[in-house]
């Protein structure tokens, strides 16, 4: 099974999170965060930089992890093993702006458009938006929903840096 390590990115401001719908490619007409794949002899933390550019014109400038999730799903006719890093940050350079690619947009925290989002993100994006660190392992179906899963909260950094 092929591995890919890539990165999400949530950016929060007050009461609020910037999520972008996707345009085009993997995730098209979902709401996410900011992120992508790892490239070869990149640091996750520079993919995580160069995303957010690429994505919505912003450099952030300070970070913290507070997610390692696994996901095991179907991408690009494969079943592959998605390692995703998960990051917030509230301190940035630029203001958000559609590309190519994305369209951000700021949402309420009691408002998050979970209906328009991947099905795992009601899950456990709740968990880390109450300031919680989580690890965990999805297993998803060949049309996106969740089979199996388990994530438990976490109270160091370094807990988020190996496997499930």
């Amino acid at each position: 099974m092929k591995s890919l390590q890539l990165t999400l990115l949530y950016l929060r401001r007050g009461d609020q999170i910037l999520l972008a719908l996707k345009k085009r490619g993997f995730g098209k007409d979902k709401y996410n965060g900011i992120g992508g794949k790892v490239d070869p002899g990149e640091s996750v933390e520079q993919a995580l930089v160069r995303e957010c550019q690429e994505e919505i014109t912003v450099t952030v400038t300070d970070y913290q992890k507070v997610g390692y999730l696994v996901f095991e799903e179907h991408h690009e006719q494969e079943l592959k093993k998605m390692h995703i890093h998960i990051f917030v940050s509230s301190v940035w350079e630029g203001n958000p702006t559609e590309t190519e690619e994305m369209k951000p947009q700021w949402f309420n925290l009691f408002d998050i458009p979970y209906s328009k989002m991947w099905p795992a993100d009601k899950l456990w994006l709740p968990t880390v938006l109450e300031g919680n660190k989580i690890r965990g392992h999805f297993v998803l179906s060949e049309n996106e929903e969740v089979e199996d899963y388990h994530f438990d909260t976490v109270t160091t950094t370094k807990e988020l840096t190996s496997d499930t």
